[in-house]
């Protein structure tokens, strides 16, 4: 569920209204944009929400993971591997006949190739089926549009082929991802897309330009009252500047990564 749907959910459970939950917070006509997904609050404001209903920040997730199914419970599945980065299971569990077996609309079909690709780029150091799955889910979305599923699989395929050292490719690749993006509506997947931008940079040696591209994503993720992604962003700046001979950056993007990783329970890479 969204963010809001599960905030919403938790309080009807308890039999409390909407004012009883605001008050002292925020105007009740907040909490109701909230709960409709009309609005993403910001950490101080969502930290104060799961206090007063009693939620653990472990149950929520404000990225939603696209179905593979019509299958509820092989969705929540697949975003519990995803999330944990536990990308091996994730990998079996994807190429399951019986998974396979319930994708069925073109929708699902492209995310099923998306996040086959995904646990490939992960487990098979050879990269061919990863660039030829994330190929794929990038050139099927229905009707041609350019959705945020469609700009992931982009530039996850553009991640592979950084680490193939193909920069021309990779680089189009990623403008394509990146273009008019903050002309469509916001969805918090889009945080990931910066990620792996900077990321894909980072593989091609461009230390600077990957730099950028957090910075920018950064900017993009606060400005939408989101904290999705800031502790990855804080954990490859950190690991750029250490590379540069920036020992006090370093530290201090280390810093502010594991205070993000403490209070939102994200998971970060320690090798890339």
């Amino acid at each position: 569920m969204s963010l809001g749907s599960t905030l919403k959910q938790v309080r009807q459970q308890q039999h409390r209204s909407q004012k009883d939950i605001a008050t002292g917070i925020c105007a009740q006509s907040m909490l109701s944009a909230i709960e409709n997904d009309h609005y993403t609050p910001n950490a101080k404001l969502l930290l104060a929400l799961c206090h007063r209903l009693s939620i653990s920040l472990d149950e929520i997730s404000l990225a939603t993971d696209f179905a593979i199914s019509g299958d509820g419970s092989l969705n929540t599945r697949m975003q519990e591997l995803c999330n944990q980065h536990r990308y091996q299971e994730l990998h079996d569990f994807l190429t399951d006949p019986r998974t396979l077996a319930t994708v069925t609309t073109g929708e699902q079909t492209q995310a099923y190739y998306y996040y086959l690709g995904v646990s490939e780029l992960h487990v098979d150091d050879q990269l061919t089926n990863a660039a030829q799955n994330l190929k794929f889910a990038a050139t099927m979305a229905e009707d041609h549009t350019t959705t945020t599923l469609t700009r992931l699989a982009t530039v996850s395929l553009a991640t592979v082929l950084a680490k193939q050292r193909r920069p021309v490719q990779a680089t189009q690749l990623i403008e394509q991802s990146l273009a008019n993006l903050d002309q469509r509506p916001y969805e918090e997947n889009q945080n990931i897309i910066f990620y792996l931008a900077a990321l894909s940079a980072y593989f091609l040696g461009k230390s600077e330009v990957a730099s950028q591209r957090l910075s920018a994503g950064i900017a993009f993720t606060t400005e939408h009252q989101s904290h999705y992604m800031l502790a990855n962003y804080y954990r490859l700046l950190a690991e750029i500047a250490n590379q540069t001979g920036k020992a006090n950056e370093a530290e201090d993007a280390r810093q502010k990564q594991r205070f993000l990783t403490d209070l939102f329970h994200e998971k970060v890479p320690e090798k890339f």
